[in-house]
């Protein structure tokens, strides 16, 4: 009898414990549609990584997800939006390199803190910066870059924005070759592709997945890529670090916020399904074709890089001016 009671408690015991684990599925969650807001325009790379992540984890958790754009203000705008929300996981958001460690040493006065505002759920990924000129550069290397533009002074390169990891390479770029080219920031990719293309923009730093369709139809000249290795979807393309300019290393990395103060267990369960979403084979070979590099993790690990990413580019801002006042 008396082991049997043991047993009985034991058994008691274990099922108090699995329910513990799990209130956030006891409580329901999700138990409505999540919005996913990206803080960036249409039709890029971003959106293409959140509309397909996106579609598995709803899948997963039997819940819509409403992916929404919000850009303005180097990705600040939509991620304001973010840290604003309540913290019940129905509001999440696409964060970046830029808008969780670059922004506040590149705007004067930010609407958000990124090391105290957020809940880091899940990495998402890295990209590639590729540095490419278009047809009205006859070059075909970046030392005959950087001597094109110190004989024609004041050159253009164009990025999608200020404040993203693109403006970031390029000062990097501009500052430690002396080259004396002009930032031209433009509202995303496709406007800045569009002159490119046309022959309006002689030099361009852009997220590589927006980029390599044209590359690969060799209307863009790709010299190099800003990341400590070669991008997989470009694999004759050389690092910059290869070619002398290790000071000009960027690695974009991307992840999923959301509000500061969200309960672990609601962290969890949104964490656990993008890292199953961003394992899927179907999922990574789609986001590889396209220049993007997928890879999930847990929440610690969003919140260490974060901080430490941060920390980083506060010790940068001391030697290389990033702000735009």
């Amino acid at each position: 009898m008396h082991r049997y009671t043991h047993n009985a408690l034991r058994g008691l015991a274990a099922l108090a414990l699995i329910q513990c684990a799990v209130p956030a599925h006891a409580a329901g969650y999700p138990a409505k549609p999540i919005t996913f807001i990206v803080p960036y325009t249409a039709g890029g790379t971003t959106d293409l990584v959140a509309r397909t992540a996106g579609q598995k984890v709803a899948e997963k958790l039997g819940q819509p997800v409403i992916v929404e754009n919000r850009p303005g203000a180097g990705g600040n705008i939509g991620m304001d939006a973010v840290a604003k929300a309540a913290p019940d996981g129905y509001v999440i958001g696409f964060g970046a390199i830029s808008t969780n460690a670059l922004n506040p040493f590149v705007y004067p006065k930010m609407p958000f803190d990124p090391t105290k505002d957020f809940t880091g759920i899940s990495m998402l990924g890295a990209s590639s910066v590729v540095l490419e000129v278009g047809p009205s550069v006859k070059v075909d290397s970046v030392k005959d870059l950087v001597a094109y533009a110190k004989a024609n002074p004041n050159t253009s390169y164009g990025t999608p924005g200020t404040g993203t990891s693109m403006h970031l390479a390029g000062v990097m770029f501009d500052q430690l070759t002396g080259a004396g080219m002009q930032h031209v920031p433009y509202k995303g990719s496709a406007q800045a592709l569009n002159d490119l293309l046309g022959g309006h923009l002689p030099v361009m730093f852009d997220n590589l997945p927006a980029s390599l369709p044209h590359i690969n139809a060799g209307k863009v000249r790709a010299l190099a890529v800003t990341g400590s290795k070669r991008a997989p979807a470009l694999p004759d393309v050389p690092t910059l670090a290869e070619l002398g300019y290790s000071g000009a290393v960027v690695d974009p990395w991307f992840a999923v916020y959301g509000p500061a103060g969200m309960s672990p267990d609601v962290t969890r369960v949104l964490s656990d399904a993008f890292q199953a979403a961003l394992a899927m084979p179907d999922v990574k070979d789609k986001l590889e074709k396209a220049g993007f590099m997928p890879y999930g993790s847990t929440p610690q690990e969003v919140e260490r890089l974060t901080q430490s990413q941060h920390e980083a580019f506060k010790a940068l801002s001391q030697k290389v001016k990033l702000s735009t006042d």
